[in-house]
């Protein structure tokens, strides 16, 4: 049985009951960063093996994981944040379970766009999660595509390319297109800043910017 457990943004309690119930029963919890996690995991006194799982080592780890599971293992996987498998590591391992029929199972949880989606203001009836954008090949040619994409969309950045991304952005879709910026989101400093791509561009270039960031752009409008 491999359980998908969603873990805290940020604040330590926007952990579900049946999360904490079930990091306490598994045989092993497979995380990202074994000192990240620990630091949720000490703070409710959750004592269970880890086992490092993320994109530097799944391709090498999956098959052994897989054969732990059929053999009767019970794990859970964990990120550093939110749920596995939205930007993070968790398909391989999902999908070899699914081919060699051991049971998986998703917990409902935090999930980092799904706050900054409904905070926007925007119509989002309809959108579309593109997470990280790629850098290089392939960029130019998304961002053409997406211009004219009627439904919300969604993206993540780091702080370092934020502004870069807004720049493209403002070119691409127009300056007047509306869109929200989350950051820092269930933390102390939370903030969301809305308005036309131009303005909110113009308003992270005169700062320092730092957390997880969420943009939301508004679709076209046809």
């Amino acid at each position: 049985m491999l359980y998908l457990v969603p873990t805290p943004l940020g604040n330590l309690k926007d952990i579900t009951f049946r999360a904490l119930e079930v990091l306490q029963s598994v045989d092993v919890i497979l995380c990202e960063d074994t000192r990240t996690s620990s630091k949720l995991l000490n703070h409710y006194n959750i004592h269970k093996p880890l086992a490092p799982y993320h994109q530097h080592n799944e391709h090498k780890v999956v098959q052994h994981l897989t054969d732990q599971l059929e053999a009767g293992k019970t794990m859970a996987l964990i990120t550093d944040a939110g749920t596995p498998a939205i930007s993070d590591p968790a398909f391989l391992l999902v999908r070899e379970c699914v081919r060699r029929n051991v049971k998986v199972e998703c917990l409902p949880g935090a999930t980092a766009f799904v706050p900054a989606l409904v905070n926007s203001g925007l119509p989002i009836n309809r959108f579309v999660f593109e997470g990280f954008i790629p850098q290089k090949k392939g960029r130019q040619t998304l961002l053409k595509q997406l211009a004219t994409e009627p439904r919300a969309m969604v993206f993540y950045e780091s702080p370092m390319r934020l502004v870069k991304t807004l720049s493209e952005f403002t070119e691409y879709f127009g300056a007047d297109r509306q869109c929200s910026v989350s950051r820092e989101l269930t933390k102390m400093f939370e903030e969301t800043k809305r308005g036309t791509l131009h303005e909110v561009c113009q308003y992270f270039a005169q700062k320092e910017v730092k957390g997880e960031i969420v943009i939301v752009v508004q679709g076209l409008d046809r």
